[in-house]
């Protein structure tokens, strides 16, 4: 999936081998008014809007995957079985992630007669452990290596496209797989700077330890929106300067965690990130993408033009 200004697009190769490619218009108020671009609203805006192009993605995608090759009826991924699948995924999320580090570092604490202070940072540091141990272990499935894989393709297509080359599956498959403004970069912000925001709401004056628990779980939902604000623009100003000493350093660790959550791409899976950013680039106005970067330069600018208004007609 990749996103621009005015559309996002998904490409996703079928069961017959075939690229299917969907496109929205962005119209939510976040893109077209000017308190969208306001410094911490726009990341939370932004984050928020992106979790639901990305559960439609999913379900557009799962949809896609699931036509065979002799059945005309669409199946679709939707209804009780999306739905329960989600709902299990986040509950899974938040268990993981909120709730057990929070029982654990209250244990542990213990030892030490419950230090606030460190009560906190264990929080944070058990967290963090959870998620990288999380993302290798997922990355050792064959299915998630293999999504991983396109996330590599990803990368290497805005990559290529930022240093001007033309959008060839081989002018892209030079490039990296690791970008700056990952998301992977993004929620290792988010797990740092939870650590520094949530030290305070320990919450260890408490008698009741049950309701001291509840406060803490309560208070670092609401500060997720914060965190994420904070985060974002992190992560904008850091690739912005990226040629700065002091901003590699600030980069670096969340580039090293992209070599779990990347893997080199094949050829076909770099021709799906070229097909779904092609109309993404023609909808921002750079001319039904700019003909110099095209493998077959009249061609390819008039099918992603052609492409992209019936999108829009639809």
């Amino acid at each position: 999936m990749m996103r621009g200004r005015k559309a996002m697009s998904i490409a996703v190769r079928n069961s017959q081998g075939t690229i299917v490619v969907h496109e929205e218009a962005l119209t939510a108020k976040i893109y077209t008014r000017k308190w969208g671009q306001w410094p911490f609203v726009r990341g939370l805006a932004l984050l928020w809007d992106a979790l639901g192009l990305g559960m439609r993605a999913l379900m557009w995608s799962a949809d896609v995957s699931m036509q065979e090759d002799d059945v005309e009826e669409q199946i679709e991924f939707s209804g009780p079985v999306a739905w329960t699948t989600i709902a299990a995924s986040l509950t899974f999320a938040v268990a993981v992630f909120f709730l057990l580090p929070t029982f654990a570092s209250r244990w542990f604490a213990g030892f030490f007669e419950h230090n606030p202070y460190l009560d906190a940072v264990a929080e944070g540091g058990i967290r963090l452990v959870l998620f990288v141990v999380y993302l290798w272990a997922i990355s050792l499935l064959p299915d998630i290596r293999r999504v991983f894989g396109y996330h590599g393709a990803e990368h290497k297509a805005i990559n290529a496209y930022e240093a001007g080359e033309r959008l060839t599956v081989a002018n892209v498959q030079r490039y990296s797989v690791q970008h700056v403004r990952c998301g992977t970069s993004f929620l290792l912000y988010v797990l740092v700077i939870s650590i520094l925001l949530f030290a305070p709401l320990t919450f260890a004056w408490i008698e009741y330890p049950w309701l001291a628990l509840l406060l803490r779980f309560v208070s670092r939902l609401m500060l997720v929106p914060l965190v994420a604000a904070i985060s974002y623009e992190i992560i904008r100003f850091s690739a912005n300067h990226a040629d700065n000493p002091l901003m590699r350093l600030l980069i670096t660790p969340g580039l090293l965690l992209q070599r779990i959550t990347t893997r080199p791409p094949d050829d076909s899976m770099v021709e799906c990130a070229i097909a779904a950013l092609l109309p993404v680039l023609a909808a921002d106005g750079i001319e039904g993408v700019p003909p110099a970067r095209l493998e077959n330069p009249d061609e390819d600018a008039a099918e992603a033009k052609r492409a992209y208004g019936e999108a829009a007609a639809d």
